[in-house]
């Protein structure tokens, strides 16, 4: 009698369980498959030639290439801001450098600058909450931090809208951007890691035409949405001696960061550091939480469009519907040289992206497209363009679905041979570790590259998630 009782409450378990997931996936489902198609309006206001200039502009810019010196520019950065410091990440977790962060921003709001910071709701809801060490940066005077879109499982048509921006804005006329979130594996050098780059950009002269106020423009949208929610001076969950503690190991983290190395409390000469740009044009997706029109990605294939010379792309996925395989099939039609650069199967972090690409691979080859495959050992996380000897294209848009139609998104365009003569440097410094894919199994291998093997139990999990490649868009 009581086994019979067991098994009617197990029973009643599973269902309750098959109902939740069914509702989950229904909900995300129905709200995210359909891919709305740009609209006339985007079409029109967007052009090409918009993205070049003849003269120099007030805006320098830099790449940032090397985790350490990324680390190490925000910690100065933030050292010598005077009046606000603004921060848009996708995720930041309470490691080493994320203590290197957390602690030097609380110096900053002690000296009187406004600091706002805006993380995903998803990786906020995961690493933030209930965390002493963000309570102990929230609790500070000066200090707002906000997620977006936190995450709700009663609501599964909305799970999917999430924050990819990654952006550091510092008073009036600097500013940060790239593919990198903060936490060790992009920032510093603690041990594992991705490769990364991000663009520096400095206006000496602070004027309405600088590229400062595109990015203040979005930052504030987003800012001011309904779905973004305040993280809370305190938390229920963490006792008031537990935040005391993290303030007092957050000071003393502070102290070791400057010991460590003292030219973090350094500013920069940016003039000197800096290129001359001629122009610099933010392309952003829609804010909002549902399924968003290919703005950044339309923008970029038009670009692909006009150029004048070769076109590279570097992303660390490529996962495509049938709109993105033809439009890439247009950019290819008139120019047999572009060149598109991706982690190969074995070498992809992303076990969804290298899934996709082993069963796509053909696909992409088919548009046109050359396609060479990283095989440095450790995973390719640059998002990155050069097309021709002009345009500099980099932020934090991959070339997946996800980025074209569910992400915010960010890239930066800026005209500048100086700047795009460093980041084709960059780039082919990956290239020389890279094999060309000429069709299914077949590569040319240049001499000292090393293929990275894939491993029984990698492949074996490979396979089991193309049972779910219907689940591609969400990916």
């Amino acid at each position: 009698m009581k086994r019979g009782k067991n098994r009617f409450k197990m029973r009643y378990v599973l269902y309750i369980v098959v109902f939740i997931a069914l509702y989950e996936i229904i909900g995300v489902c129905i709200s995210y498959a359909r891919h709305p198609k740009i609209t006339d309006s985007y079409k029109e206001k967007f052009s090409a030639e918009d993205c070049y200039s003849d003269t120099v502009s007030s805006d320098r810019a830099r790449i940032i290439e090397d985790n350490k010196d990324a680390l190490n520019l925000r910690l100065r950065m933030f050292n010598n801001a005077s009046n606000r410091i603004v921060i848009s990440t996708y995720d930041f977790h309470s490691d080493r450098s994320g203590k290197d962060v957390i602690s030097t921003l609380i110096e900053a709001a002690k000296r009187g600058v406004e600091v706002k910071i805006l993380v995903d709701g998803f990786t906020g809801f995961i690493e933030m909450e209930r965390n002493p060490y963000f309570y102990a940066l929230s609790s500070c005077e000066n200090v707002e931090i906000k997620l977006y879109n936190r995450i709700n499982f009663f609501k599964p048509w909305k799970t999917m809208g999430r924050l990819h921006d990654k952006y550091i804005l510092v008073d009036d006329n600097l500013y940060l951007m790239g593919g990198r979130n903060t936490f060790n594996v992009f920032l510093g050098d603690y041990g594992y890691k991705n490769y990364d780059r991000e663009v520096l950009v400095y206006t000496g002269e602070v004027n309405e035409k600088s590229s400062i106020h595109q990015l203040e423009k979005h930052f504030n949208e987003i800012w001011n949405l309904k779905v973004c929610s305040q993280l809370k001076k305190r938390s229920i969950f963490i006792s008031k001696e537990n935040m005391e503690e993290a303030k007092k190991q957050l000071k003393k983290h502070y102290v070791k960061t400057i010991n460590e190395d003292p030219q973090r409390l350094e500013n920069l000469n940016y003039e000197s550091f800096t290129f001359e740009t001629n122009k610099i044009t933010l392309l952003c997706n829609p804010t909002g939480v549902h399924a968003k029109e290919p703005r950044v990605f339309y923008s970029l294939t038009e670009l692909m469009k006009s150029a004048k010379g070769e076109v590279k792309i570097h992303t660390p996925y490529v996962i495509c519907n049938q709109y993105m395989y033809d439009t890439f099939a247009e950019v290819c039609k008139d120019n047999p040289n572009v060149m598109l650069m991706t982690n190969s199967v074995a070498n992809n972090g992303n076990p969804f992206g290298a899934s996709d690409y082993m069963k796509n691979r053909e696909k992409i080859l088919e548009t046109g497209i050359h396609i060479r495959e990283y095989e440095g050992g450790v995973s390719y996380h640059g998002k990155s363009l050069t097309i021709g000897n002009e345009l500099a294209i980099l932020g934090s848009f991959n070339m997946d679905m996800r980025s074209a139609y569910l992400n915010t998104e960010l890239m930066l365009v800026i005209d500048s041979k100086a700047l795009n003569s460093q980041l084709r440097e960059c780039m082919e410094h990956y290239e020389k570790d890279s094999v060309e894919a000429l069709g299914y199994e077949n590569y040319n291998v240049p001499k000292g590259v090393e293929r990275q093997e894939i491993e029984k139990k990698q492949k074996r999990m490979l396979q089991f998630l193309r049972l779910f490649n219907w689940l591609r868009f969400l990916m």
